[in-house]
């Protein structure tokens, strides 16, 4: 279980820490029935995060997260047993990279009248709930997003 923050050409806010962040994700994760593999919250500015948004997902404006589901696929073995355990494995284990735009979301925070610490919290918990499953396109999908978010919140405090 490995999660690892690195926060490029940028500087890690204050109120950051690790040893209180790292089990708060490890739980947002446990309730969704979830276990984190390998996560990484890479943390930059506006501009680096934009050339992602366009080289990676064909998107010329910027944004606050981008997550990227990186559990790769297992040569299955032939043993049933085995592929029993990689299905149970692959259904459970979370490996991913959420690149977040401090400045973006420092924007974000004045403009919803909320903290930035708060801000940051919500926006990360936002990465791992996608790569628990969660969707945010359509309505419904949204208000559970918000929901899950503000239920992940909650676990911190």
């Amino acid at each position: 279980m490995a999660i690892s923050f690195q926060f490029n050409q940028i500087f890690k806010p204050s109120f950051f820490r690790v040893t209180k962040i790292k089990p708060w994700l490890n739980a947002i994760a446990q309730n969704e029935n979830r276990i984190i593999s390998n996560l990484s919250y890479i943390f930059m500015n506006d501009e680096d995060l934009r050339k992602i948004n366009i080289e990676y997902l064909n998107h010329d404006t910027y944004t606050d997260i981008i997550t990227f589901d990186t559990l790769e696929d297992f040569d299955i073995p032939t043993d049933r047993l085995s592929k029993f355990k990689i299905a149970i494995y692959k259904a459970k284990a979370i490996e991913g990279d959420i690149f977040i735009s401090l400045e973006r979301v420092e924007e974000n925070a004045k403009k919803f009248n909320t903290t930035f610490e708060n801000e940051l919290l919500r926006v990360m918990a936002h990465g791992l709930l996608h790569l628990c499953g969660y969707k945010d396109k359509k309505k419904a999908d949204i208000e559970m997003m918000r929901k899950k978010e503000e239920e992940s919140l909650m676990m911190l405090l």
